[in-house]
């Protein structure tokens, strides 16, 4: 098998564009060698614990209503196209996502870590869900099969946090500035939301690859 990693944020659009792409890669390549990991990265690590208002935050990052409007025109078409329903109206607060890392990174020590990341994707862009919300998360939690009363104890706690954080630096410090990153066999960062052809085009050549030196 051949390592992906993959820095994200659940409340990066582009992030879950690119898991769309790539999964059709995926699914064309069934018998591909990818371990797939995912890394946390928060977009907005500064992001009050409650989170803020969406319209707030979206009309002071990008300088006003205008722009932000413009830019979502944008990924709102790239999401179409990768298949995706996003509802950006149903958004209404932007959440801090530590804890939604946590959850992440819980999820993989029991195997679980792409089915949260997808649950959690899913809850925030097309349910419109607050992820900063412990519920939400024990909720996620339990529909991918980890114990909500564990779950629970952990959300509670400082568990991981510390790491988490430690992560997300150690990736800043590495040179990512922006999400999603997918890093190739700890050799090739591919930035962005890349489209499926390309993705088809590394899985062939690891094939060829691995093939070769059997």
């Amino acid at each position: 098998m051949i390592k992906l990693d993959i820095l994200s944020d659940p409340i990066c659009p582009w992030c879950y564009i690119g898991k769309a792409h790539l999964d059709r890669a995926l699914s064309a390549r069934p018998d591909h060698r990818l371990a797939i990991e995912w890394h946390p990265f928060q977009l907005n690590p500064d992001m009050p614990p409650e989170g803020m208002d969406r319209r707030e935050y979206l009309e002071t990052k990008f300088g006003g209503r205008d722009r932000a409007v413009q830019v979502y025109a944008k990924i709102e078409e790239a999401a179409k196209a990768a298949g995706l329903n996003i509802d950006f109206a149903a958004i209404k607060r932007t959440p801090n996502t530590i804890n939604a890392h946590r959850l992440i990174h819980w999820a993989g020590l029991e195997g679980r870590q792409t089915a949260a990341v997808s649950r959690l994707f899913k809850a925030y862009f097309e349910d419109g869900k607050d992820i900063g919300d412990d519920a939400v998360l024990i909720d996620i939690a339990k529909g991918i099969g980890l114990e909500k009363a564990l779950t629970e104890r952990l959300l509670a706690s400082d568990a991981d946090r510390d790491d988490i954080r430690a992560r997300d630096a150690h990736a800043r410090d590495r040179g990512v500035t922006g999400v999603p990153t997918f890093v190739v066999a700890d050799q090739h960062v591919v930035p962005g939301a890349q489209q499926p052809e390309l993705w088809l085009q590394i899985i062939d050549e690891l094939s060829e690859q691995l093939n070769s030196d059997a």
